[in-house]
């Protein structure tokens, strides 16, 4: 009953289309009815508290990171270097989008900014080469989904606050699993490009790749040194947001100067008023969390999931293809928040590593930000190519299901995850 209370309350405020943040609230209000346990000062105690974290603070620094990349050059300057790398082959385009999603991902985290970039710089020239448009938007969409894995990532920030796991071991465990699903990508491209008849731009020039590779080098070290700096310990998560924003300012504004006074003031409103999104819906989310806690839901949920708790993989596939279910009707940050104290109980019983699972977790719900019919990736890449949600799903599904084969990949076979982890961090 208190699971019905508490699942009926938070569906029936979003098909009353109430924001997600206000619809937990009313679930937990919800909730605390039906525990006899109604108290104002307890919910606005759990709001002000869910918001009150230190790593949190690399939410919005990525955040503007990410909006300063965007504005200052790095991404355009990105992508041009893929393009003098394998533009001239067939395809190219499809390439360098994939190269460029993972480079824009070790940058900024948030599959919203890299799918948004990406779409612009690179649908047009796909469509004038003679690609297919629902085609070339669907890779792009799904080669956005990489940003909230390859880290830094702003889902692994979330999911190591909700379940108390290192961020800093997230970051450095989902370097592989990340490059893995763009191979996935890459594959699944040159698959479907084959009968294409694209006439490539001509090979670039040593000396054109040479200066490509010059001036995208600033923004090529910043993933460097954010990765190189967790794994040696010079900083935590959150101070690594803190660099990425500063190093990005400093190289759009004094190195590419292409960042003005006038831009500035919109790039900090425009990271502003996404973080404060993020950051609200975290606080509501956290008045859920409490009282999921103390209704003791996790305990049904392990007796729910019991028949599988002998074995992991099972219990794994279980888990994966309820948050894919989920995932199709709410977005990455909900998921994470709502699911994560219901989920985390259940793993540690079985004996999972919870680094692992939240790689996992991170990568399911990055998946989810494609699937239909509530795909915010989807949504951005049709609002920024100017195209209908219909033609770029259908785009997107030969790329979504190679995403959901590697992934149930890394189910059967965790050492895909785990094996390359032990390179950077001591388990």
């Amino acid at each position: 009953m208190t699971i019905f209370v508490f699942v009926g309350a938070l569906l029936l405020a979003m098909a009353m289309g109430i924001p997600i943040a206000f619809s937990l609230l009313a679930s937990g209000v919800a909730l605390m009815w039906h525990l006899d346990l109604f108290d104002p000062q307890i919910l606005a105690q759990n709001l002000i508290g869910g918001a009150d974290s230190f790593p949190l603070l690399a939410v919005p620094f990525f955040m503007l990171a990410g909006e300063i990349m965007n504005v200052g050059g790095l991404s355009r300057r990105i992508v041009d270097f893929a393009l003098a790398l394998v533009g001239h082959v067939k395809g190219g385009l499809g390439y360098v989008t994939i190269m460029a999603g993972c480079l824009l991902s070790a940058l900024s985290g948030s599959a919203v900014a890299d799918a948004a970039a990406l779409t612009a710089l690179l649908l047009p020239m796909m469509v004038r080469a003679g690609h297919d448009k629902p085609r070339a938007a669907g890779l792009i969409a799904a080669t956005g989904v990489i940003g909230p894995v390859i880290p830094p990532s702003i889902g692994l920030v979330i999911f190591g606050v909700a379940a108390n796991v290192s961020i800093s071991k997230l970051f450095l465990a989902a370097i592989v699993p990340g490059l893995l699903i763009g191979g996935a990508l890459w594959v699944t491209w040159a698959y479907l490009v084959r009968k294409e008849k694209i006439v490539p731009p001509p090979r670039k020039s040593t000396a054109e790749i040479l200066l490509a590779g010059r001036q995208a080098l600033w923004a090529l070290l910043l993933p460097v040194i954010i990765l190189v700096g967790l794994r040696m310990g010079v900083f935590t998560p959150t101070e690594a947001a803190v660099v990425a924003a500063v190093y990005a300012l400093f190289v759009s504004a004094v190195v590419y100067r292409e960042i003005t006074w006038a831009k500035l003031y919109a790039i900090f409103v425009a990271a502003a008023k996404t973080s404060a999104i993020v950051m609200f819906l975290i606080a509501a989310a956290m008045v859920s969390a409490w009282l999921i806690t103390v209704a003791d839901l996790p305990s049904k949920v392990v007796a729910l999931l019991q028949p599988f708790m002998d074995n992991k993989v099972l219990l794994m596939m279980a888990i994966m293809v309820l948050v894919m279910l989920v995932g199709t009707a709410m977005d990455m940050t909900p998921t994470i928040l709502i699911l994560t104290p219901v989920l985390m109980p259940v793993v540690n019983a079985a004996g999972i590593d919870p680094v692992y699972f939240g790689v996992m977790f991170i990568i399911n719900n990055s998946i989810g930000l494609v699937t239909p019919p509530v795909g915010t990736v989807l949504n951005v890449v049709a609002g920024v190519g100017k195209m209908s949600m219909d033609d770029v799903t259908r785009g997107v599904v030969p790329f979504m299901l190679a995403q959901f084969a590697i992934m149930f990949a890394m189910v059967l076979f965790p050492w895909l995850v785990t094996g390359p982890a032990k390179f950077f961090y001591t388990p």
